[in-house]
């Protein structure tokens, strides 16, 4: 059967072998639960070739730390599935805006008491808190770790909704860099991606492992794994009003919109071509810490 047919099928494959590099590591449960899971005795795919067992990674020698096709383990297959469907349920619950801030225990606070959403179980909330927790430098993802909490939570009092986007910004930096942009390029500019809680993140985080085959090293250069995204921080996304999903792509920086952004000195692109976290072009990301 081909990868992508079982996919259709199975939805997809599960979790990896994880560095033991973790925030968490103090925790001896923890590293023993999460050691029992995610550093499984099945070879890891590269190249469609099988690796030696992956444990810990700290035992890899420089050459094998960087793969360009790291896929998931099948071991966890029920819970990504299981997982991403809660994910979708709640984000319909709560609306599209609303799920760009929403915290770990207001998530699992829902799905316990609506009737259309099943309570998280203590295995889906295992699966969360691995792909939170795990190291990405594995395969390839070099970016900073910004949220070290899977519980840490955005104070409203701090972020404010802007108008026709659905999205929201920091007030401070975030937000008067957004308006001064408008200012300077014109009301065909928009704000694309604002504020992007944890399990935002998660969600966009699965999604884009689901599109690529469950393979890590292509979805984490388009997308930070959770607990590395500064969206949850500081950046935002901008786009040219009526360009769709072109503005997520290299062709945005044709556009007039990008052409004149090259031309302010108060913001920075947070990934440019060739950038040290392994992540793709994105002309789009607005750098603001």
């Amino acid at each position: 059967m081909k990868r992508r047919e079982f996919l259709k099928t199975s939805s997809f494959f599960a979790f990896l072998a994880l560095n033991q590099d973790l925030y968490a590591q103090e925790d001896s449960n923890f590293i023993k639960f999460f050691g029992n899971i995610l550093f499984p005795k099945k070879e890891i795919i590269e190249n469609k070739k099988p690796l030696k067992q992956l444990s810990p990674v700290d035992n890899i020698s420089s050459k094998e730390k960087v793969h360009k096709n790291i896929y998931i383990e099948e071991s966890l297959i029920p819970q990504f599935n299981s997982v991403r469907n809660k994910l979708k349920l709640i984000e319909r619950y709560v609306g599209y805006g609303n799920f760009n801030i929403i915290s770990f225990d207001k998530m699992l606070k829902i799905a316990k008491y609506s009737t259309k959403i099943k309570n998280f179980t203590q295995k889906e909330i295992d699966f969360l808190e691995s792909i939170f927790y795990y190291d990405p430098k594995y395969h390839g993802f070099y970016g900073q770790r910004i949220s070290k909490n899977i519980t840490d939570k955005i104070n409203k009092k701090d972020i404010r909704k802007i108008p026709y986007t659905g999205h929201y910004l920091f007030k401070g930096e975030p937000e008067k860099t957004y308006y001064k942009m408008i200012n300077d390029i014109g009301d065909s500019l928009i704000l694309t991606s604002g504020i992007r809680s944890i399990v935002k993140q998660s969600k966009l985080f699965l999604d884009k492992l689901y599109l690529v085959d469950g393979n890590l090293s292509l979805a984490s250069k388009s997308l930070a794994p959770p607990a590395f995204t500064y969206h949850s921080v500081s950046d935002f996304d901008v786009g040219k009003k009526g360009f769709g999903h072109a503005n997520f792509t290299s062709r945005f920086a044709l556009t007039q919109e990008y052409l004149k952004m090259r031309k302010l000195k108060y913001i920075d692109m947070r990934y440019t071509i060739n950038n040290k976290d392994g992540v793709r072009y994105e002309p789009w990301h607005v750098k603001i810490i």
